[in-house]
Formats: structure tokens, C-alpha cells, sequence
């Protein structure tokens, strides 16, 4: 599929996806790679602008990640934010030191309206700033466009050779006026098009998907979740009946998710597909006994999904293909680039090395899951389904701390389903990117009807997000926990105390593991 492209170099930042998404949002596609990528690869892919990343290091430090100045005579617009900023003025021979004040949070700017960059922008903005270092001096033809007592390059540019730079991030929302920023970046200087929409994206996939698919048969990997079920619909609508869709039900499932999955997907659902249902619980726990490192459970489980995979396959007949829905946060988080591996998604960093399929298809896999939303609305399917809560493709083995056994599992599900219908019950779940319940491997003593107990804490995990990249905790009623509490030590057996879980993300991850 031909379309204009933004390219992000990743220096180690923590907000590489934020901005990423954040050019997505302004209808213009963008991909994240490493910031060693060839000058030949950029050159193939033929960018309309590049965005440095900001990143922990300094840029004068032995080992920081840097570049040559040869990306910079390539004539593509470049925005080098934070530590881009300071690898753009480092480079080119500016001068960037230690701060003598470093700056942290809102921050008030002073910018030039005169730049393109900052046009439609107040004069005095408030930004979010985060650095150690900064430019002291910028380099001989660039001019200064923003300001703050303390930081007197704050954004530079020199339009002659398209480069740009803020110290600051105008891809996070602290930043008010950081849209229009980005917006003008992309539009003014880039002079992107905005070609980059989920109804031509859904038509090319399926074609693509059909071509490529030819008259060979499919196997979808189906768990009933959000990118899955987009991604089974997608390809039911592209190849028809040479799909199979093979639903496993690993016994990590929340409670009564196997029956509602196949109510929907199977013979008496709204879908006319393939359907098989994998009863294999006994095969998982086995594999799981005694595994409590959380990376190696979510390897466990991948090479795991892919054997039951292969085995139905084979009852099926020659099968050339395998679908997953795994989706562009699941890539990044694997650690496929200079990011650091934050955990194996099962179906990207978990897989096995060897998989007994002609080729895997991952129609998602440029998708951000509100992306992958958008997708399933244009494909038709409902909105309960569209919207459903997340649940990793590892399942409850991920929200069980330490070994994975059917009673720990069966508590996690029944405090779950209490949880979840408290939620809802008070109307509290509308404003929710994701909830659900976990089990710490923390005992502790207790009393019950004046006896001792030493028995499990549940942790409770309620957050806002409107990507997934980073999120806050929900400030959820002091009622609803009360009753969610009270619950779930009342009617789950081995659970005796409860934890609200306040984390945002960074530091934490969403799932609790």
C-alpha cells in the first residue's frame, strides 16, 4: 500500500510511541525505527519528515546514540525534540552543556510567532519540559524561536535546510498547544496530505490480504479479544470460507470467556465462519507447573498457542498461512528496535524460532489499538465488540504472580467477575481504558469469623488512557472498592485482603506481572 510516511528515530526515549501516535492522530502514517537505520533504508522508505526522539543520555557521553550529519543533508524536514534537539545542535556545531538549572513539568515558553512551527501558537505558551542538558549556543545558521528564563534555546530552526527543534515535548498533553506544533510540523513543513485513514486502510488490507492470499487456506488465531476479532472479520471478508478460525481455550481465560467466544464467533454466531474450539487447559498447566518468571510464561504460552496451532492444522489439511492480531504496540514492547524489551507480547517476542507455517499474516500490525477500533466500526462489527476490555493473549497467567495452578486461576476469575460487574453496576466503567483483577503471590494472616486466616491478596487495577502508551490510574469511588472488597474476601475462598494498585504508566505496565 503506497502512502506518505513520518519516520521516528528512536534515541531511547520514553515517549517514541507517544509521538508516533500523536502523528497519527493528524491522519499522517508514521513508523518508529532505530536511530542506527541506514541513510540507504530512509532514502528507500522516502519520508516526508523525520522526528528525533528525545532519550536519557547526554549527547557529549562516550556511548550515547548519535548520528552522522549526513541525515541532515538528506532535504527532508527533521524535528528533533529534547535530546534530538540537542543531538541536531551537537552535530552541526552548537555548543550543549550541563543546565545550570534543569527544567522539569509545565513550563511557561516564549516563542516567535514568526517561525512556521509556531504561527498559530500563543506567544506565551506552557510546555512540558524535562531535561538535564541544554543548547547553550545554537549552530551558525540556525535561529533561536523560543525561550524561558532558564533555557535560552528552547526551539530552533534553520529553514534553509528544514531542520527544526524543541527542547521541549509538544507530543505530550501537558504541552497545550503542542497539537498545533505537531500539526504545523507535518502540514506547513512537510506538506503531508493527511492520506492516512481507517476506511482506505481497511480496503487496501483486504486486497492486499486477498492477493497475497491467493486460493491457499488460513489459519486464524482466535482468542475472542479486540485485535483478534478484528483481524478474523478482516480476513473472513477478504478470503471467505478458505479461513479457519481456531479459538484455544488455554484455562486462562476470565470467567465464563470460553462460552461467550464461541456464542459469538461459532455456528450460532453472527459470523459465517470456520470454527473450532481447542479444549486444552490439562496441556497449558502442565507446561506452566512451577514457572513463575513472568517473561518466561509469556514464552511458554506463545510457543504453546503456536503447537495447538500446528496440530489443528494438520486436521485440517495443508494450511499456508497463520493470522494473529498483533498490533504496533505489541512490536515496539517486544523490543523489534533500539527500544528496550518490556515484555514478550505471545505473539511477537514470544514466538518460537521455528514456526510450521508458509508465512504469518498480521493485518494490524501498523494499527494502535484505538486504530484497531476505528478498523472493526468500518468492518461492522458491533460496538459491544469493538469496545470490550482488552485481555492479553497470555491471559490470567500474566495477572497470577509466581506459578500458575487452577486454583489460583479460578480465584483471579471469580474476583474478576465481581469486580467487573461492581464496575459496571455503578457506571463507573465508561470513563476505563482497562480494569481487572490480579493476584499478588503475597500471604498474610487475617480473621474470619473469629478464626485465623493466611491466605492470598488481590490487587485491583483500574486505569485512563486514550492510547495504551501511558496511562494514569482511575480514581475510582471509595464506595466501589468498599463493595468490590468487601465481595471478593466474603466469596472467593483463599482470598483474605485487597490492594487498589495507583501506578501509572511509566513506571508501571498496564498488566500487573
Amino acid at each position: 500500500m503506497e502512502r506518505e510516511m513520518v519516520l521516528v528515530l528512536d534515541f531511547g526515549g520514553q515517549y517514541n510511541q507517544l509521538i508516533a501516535r500523536r502523528v497519527r492522530e493528524c491522519n499522517v502514517y508514521c513508523e518508529i525505527h532505530s536511530y542506527n537505520i541506514s541513510l540507504e533504508k530512509i532514502k528507500e522508505m522516502n519520508p516526508k519528515g523525520i522526528i528525533f526522539t528525545g532519550g536519557p543520555n547526554s549527547v557529549y557521553g562516550e556511548d550515547s546514540p548519535r548520528c552522522g550529519k549526513e541525515i541532515f543533508e538528506l532535504g527532508i524536514p527533521i524535528l528533533g525534540i529534547c535530546y534530538g534537539s540537542q543531538l541536531m545542535s551537537y552535530v552541526l556545531g552548537g555548543s550543549v552543556k550541563t543546565a545550570p538549572v534543569s527544567e522539569y513539568g509545565k513550563t511557561e515558553v516564549l516563542v516567535n510567532k514568526n517561525s512556521l512551527m509556531f504561527g498559530d501558537v500563543s506567544e506565551k505558551t506552557i510546555c512540558w519540559m524535562s531535561h538535564t542538558d541544554y543548547i547553550e549556543k545554537a549552530p551558525e545558521g540556525f535561529q533561536v524561536t523560543a525561550s524561558t528564563p532558564v533555557c535560552p534555546v528552547a526551539a530552533m530552526e534553520s529553514p534553509e535546510k528544514k531542520l527544526y527543534a524543541t527542547q521541549f515535548h509538544p507530543e505530550v498533553m501537558h504541552t497545550q498547544e503542542g497539537t498545533k506544533m505537531l500539526r504545523n510540523f507535518l502540514f506547513k513543513l512537510c506538506e503531508c496530505s493527511g492520506d492516512w485513514k481507517m476506511d482506505s486502510f481497511v480496503d487496501h488490507a483486504i486486497e492486499a490480504i486477498r492477493k497475497k492470499v491467493g486460493d491457499g487456506k488460513v489459519l486464524c488465531a482466535l482468542s475472542g479479544g479486540v485485535d483478534s476479532s478484528v483481524a478474523a472479520v478482516m480476513l473472513a471478508k477478504a478470503v471467505g470460507k478458505q479461513l479457519t478460525c481456531v479459538f484455544v481455550d488455554h484455562g486462562l481465560l476470565r470467567k465464563n470467556e470460553g462460552d461467550e467466544v464461541e456464542a459469538v464467533f461459532g455456528p450460532e454466531g453472527p459470523y459465517d465462519l470456520n470454527f473450532i474450539r481447542v479444549n486444552a487447559q490439562d496441556r497449558f498447566f502442565a507446561k506452566l507447573a512451577g514457572v513463575e518468571e513472568p517473561e518466561a510464561k509469556r514464552k511458554i504460552i506463545g510457543e504453546e498457542f503456536i503447537r495447538v496451532f500446528e496440530d489443528e492444522a494438520k486436521k485440517i489439511g495443508t494450511v499456508d498461512f497463520l493470522v494473529q492480531g498483533t498490533i504496533y504496540p505489541d512490536v515496539i514492547e517486544s523490543g523489534l528496535g533500539k527500544s528496550a524489551v518490556i515484555k514478550s507480547h505471545h505473539n511477537v517476542g514470544g514466538l518460537p524460532d521455528y514456526v510450521d507455517f508458509k508465512e504469518i499474516i498480521e493485518p494490524l500490525r501498523d494499527l494502535f489499538k484505538d486504530e484497531v477500533r476505528k478498523a472493526g466500526l468500518e468492518l461492522g462489527i458491533p460496538e459491544y465488540l469493538v469496545y470490550r476490555q482488552p485481555f492479553p493473549g497470555p491471559g490470567l497467567g500474566i495477572r497470577i504472580i509466581g506459578d500458575v495452578t487452577p486454583e489460583k486461576v479460578h480465584m483471579v476469575q471469580e474476583a474478576d467477575a465481581i469486580y467487573r460487574e461492581e464496575i459496571a453496576k455503578a457506571g463507573v466503567d465508561k470513563g476505563l481504558g482497562q480494569y481487572f483483577a490480579a493476584l499478588t503471590n503475597m500471604r498474610s494472616v487475617g480473621v474470619m469469623g473469629d478464626e485465623r486466616t493466611y491466605d492470598y491478596a488481590i490487587a485491583l487495577r483500574a486505569v485512563t488512557t486514550s492510547d495504551f502508551m501511558t496511562a494514569e490510574a482511575a480514581e475510582l469511588p471509595w464506595e466501589v472498592l468498599g463493595k468490590v472488597t468487601s465481595r471478593i474476601v466474603n466469596e472467593v475462598k483463599g482470598v483474605n485482603r485487597v490492594l487498589y494498585d495507583c501506578t501509572g504508566k511509566p513506571p508501571a505496565t498496564i498488566e500487573f506481572e
